[in-house]
């Protein structure tokens, strides 16, 4: 089998090397090949030599013959450069805050017990701090759809990665959105667990108290199964956490936005898409969104700030010519905060948890756009903070409110722009989530 005519997702590797179709060195090859023909793309950071990555395929290889294959055998990924990977500098897109960590990160370790062949680390918004994926030392990666459309971020090199066939599936970490957003603007699946069911450690923090391990795939069943990989306990994380077990999926109640709700900041073809998958979804009833947008305003607007400040401050301190503008603007607000103003932040969050809570006696799922509109690069440069806000609406609430989600691609506008919804539901929620996912697609394809 020529692996150059395979796709590049999970199930569909891992079937052709266990026919053995194919070997893991075929797909190192191929691999590296793929990223050569890219050229300077400013998706990676830094690479898995290939005499490494070789190493890893005979290792793997030598597992043939077993009665049982691991679950990823085989299967190429990528790596959020916030995310450790043992032997690899993990600098968080700032080149002075770069180390290099003797052990991997709980969520690639997994993946590599799993026989995932890690081949290196992505770019990403600086600190992941942004939702455009323009704010790195590294370049600014193009969206696979693009007229200069960003990539979305902070995860952008993820989620290039994916989409461009690199590799079959990426990390990434959502905060805000970081795991939504990239996925949206290059046609993707990106699913965003609940908070702690993927384990943290080795994450350069964010926002410590909400950062998420997420997955980028090209469909939902990978996912899925990256997911099933990732989930579980991580001793070495104090966030980390368990829920109920698995319903298995099954029906799934939706509700969509209030008529006049969603603000698409003008852009009527990202609105009359999302329209006609409304209309399609099935749903059991309309909700306001007031209250989620309060919510995911607390997150830069609120004591949340300070959260992201707190683990670097004495970095910004030491270096104070080593970060970007503007991720040094956005994070030094965090000393306007005061313990009043977190208190306050608090109390109202926990309100706004309650509203919540109340959606789902009515419904099992929220169905959103992902993002109101997209933007070129240069626009974003135009207004860097405003317009990386606009790309958060309808996500930057979801870790605070402590929801799962996951976003899939829902076509294009007619000038040919990629559009993006999300299903969003309770923490724990991933099966469902994914099962109604699947039975949207269908519905729109039919």
């Amino acid at each position: 089998m020529q692996v150059a005519a395979l796709p590049f997702r999970v199930r569909a590797l891992s079937e052709a090397l266990r026919r053995d179709d194919l070997t893991v060195h075929d797909i190192v090859d191929e691999v590296l090949g793929r990223i050569a023909a890219r050229g300077d793309d400013a998706v990676w950071i830094s690479l898995v030599e290939r005499a490494a990555l070789h190493e890893r395929a005979t290792e793997l290889e030598a597992l043939r013959g077993r009665a049982e294959l691991p679950p990823l055998f085989g299967v190429p990924f990528a790596v959020k450069d916030n995310i450790d990977v043992a032997g690899l500098p993990t600098t968080a897109g700032c080149p002075a805050f770069a180390y290099t960590p003797a052990v991997d990160a709980g969520s690639v370790r997994r993946l590599l017990d799993a026989g995932a062949v890690v081949v290196g680390k992505t770019n990403l918004d600086q600190f992941a701090t942004g939702l455009v994926g323009v704010r790195s030392p590294y370049g600014a990666p193009e969206s696979v759809f693009g007229g200069d459309l960003v990539s979305g971020g902070s995860s952008s090199g993820s989620a290039v990665a994916v989409a461009a066939g690199l590799v079959a599936f990426s990390l990434g970490t959502d905060t805000a959105g970081s795991g939504r957003v990239p996925a949206a603007m290059n046609g993707i699946v990106g699913l965003k667990p609940t908070r702690g069911l993927v384990g943290a450690s080795g994450v350069v923090p964010a926002c410590r108290s909400l950062d998420c391990v997420s997955v980028f795939a090209t469909d939902l069943d990978d996912a899925a199964d990256v997911l099933a990989v990732l989930a579980g306990p991580d001793a070495d994380d104090p966030w980390s956490r368990t829920g109920p077990a698995s319903d298995g999926g099954g029906p799934v109640r939706l509700l969509v936005p209030d008529d006049g709700a969603l603000d698409f900041e003008g852009d009527t073809a990202m609105e009359q898409v999302f329209a006609g998958v409304a209309a399609r979804a099935g749903a059991v009833g309309h909700t306001e969104l007031g209250p989620l947008i309060e919510a995911g305003d607390l997150l830069y607007g609120g004591p949340w700030i300070a959260e992201r400040l707190a683990d670097l401050a004495g970095f910004f301190a030491d270096h104070p010519d080593d970060v970007l503008p503007v991720t040094r603007t956005v994070i030094e607000r965090g000393h306007d905060v005061d313990g009043v103003g977190v208190f306050r932040g608090v109390h109202r969050l926990q309100e706004l948890k309650a509203w919540c809570d109340r959606l789902w006696e009515r419904a099992d799922a929220l169905l959103l756009p992902t993002v109101p509109t997209t933007f070129t690069r240069a626009q974003i440069a135009e207004q860097p903070v405003v317009r990386n806000l606009v790309l958060g609406r309808w996500t930057q609430f979801a870790n605070l409110l402590d929801l799962a989600a996951v976003a899939v691609p829902a076509g294009t506008t007619p000038d040919g722009r990629p559009v993006g919804v999300t299903l969003i539901g309770p923490a724990f929620s991933e099966d469902r989530l994914l099962s109604a996912a699947h039975r949207l697609i269908t519905r729109e394809a039919a």
